[in-house]
């Protein structure tokens, strides 16, 4: 019965470990920046200055990707 159970436990590490990096590529493929490297690289390079919240980081990098700049979309590409 430790077995199965042991044997279950890695599969759902397995899948939950799978189920990350996918939704990391993915969020990467479609230009949407990592909240938590924000966070991370913040705090080295500056530290005991403020870190935005999830929903300002996702609102400014929002407004950078798509901003219109003199009458013409600034978009990616």
């Amino acid at each position: 019965m430790t077995n199965i159970r042991t044997m279950y436990e890695r599969v759902c590490r397995r899948v939950r470990v799978a189920a990350y990096w996918t939704t990391r590529t993915a969020r990467l493929m479609v230009g949407v920046p990592e909240y938590e490297t924000y966070v991370h690289r913040r705090r080295i390079n500056h530290p005991g200055e403020p870190v935005m919240s999830y929903q300002e980081f996702f609102k400014e990098r929002q407004d950078v990707r798509y901003t219109i700049t003199k009458g013409r979309f600034k978009g990616c590409c």
